[in-house]
């Protein structure tokens, strides 16, 4: 039996935190393997506060609720952060958009990787709009807990009607972070 892995991602509405989740989930989904994903946020659409709690397994899913001892935490700015690093456990990976983020994290038993989501989704795709599939990409990258290479198909799935035409720029930001 294996564990589920614990996804939490937070950021403020607009930086396309919901849709992260979203896609690892379909990602999952595609693998046949279970998944949940929970989404929460507050009243306003940009600028409040947003996060989601993505978990995968092999195996089925006791609960979708996860409140802490998360296996991985995406910060997507600063108030983030400050708020769930201390949800994380140790050893667990913990994602910074240093585009946003200017602060540090107090932790020293997880493994940080700083990703200048916005700076990269304008130098190698053209448009800051493309920083959360950036910031997907590193984590799918790192922790591979789906594979790359679905991700065309969730896109095809996803991005419909009008939005088809952003799938070739969000396939290449997937591939745009290259680790430290």
């Amino acid at each position: 039996m294996s564990e589920a892995k614990k996804i939490f991602i937070a950021g403020f509405g607009g930086q396309g935190v919901l849709l992260i989740g979203q896609l690892l989930s379909y990602g999952a989904m595609y693998q046949d393997k279970e998944v949940t994903w929970m989404p929460s946020y507050g009243p306003e659409m940009r600028g409040g506060t947003a996060n989601c709690t993505v978990c995968i397994s092999d195996d089925p899913i006791a609960s979708p609720f996860v409140s802490d001892n998360f296996d991985v935490l995406i910060a997507m700015n600063a108030p983030s952060l400050e708020k769930f690093e201390g949800n994380l456990k140790p050893g667990g990976e913990l994602f910074i958009n240093t585009s946003v983020v200017h602060i540090d994290t107090k932790r020293t038993d997880v493994n940080v990787h700083k990703v200048d989501c916005n700076r990269i989704a304008i130098e190698e795709v053209g448009s800051d709009k493309s920083a959360n599939m950036v910031m997907l990409g590193a984590i799918i990258n790192v922790t591979k807990a789906i594979d790359l290479d679905i991700m065309e198909k969730v896109f095809d799935h996803v991005f419909t009607g009008g939005k088809a035409k952003f799938i070739p720029s969000n396939l290449k930001a997937l591939t745009a972070w290259k680790p430290e």
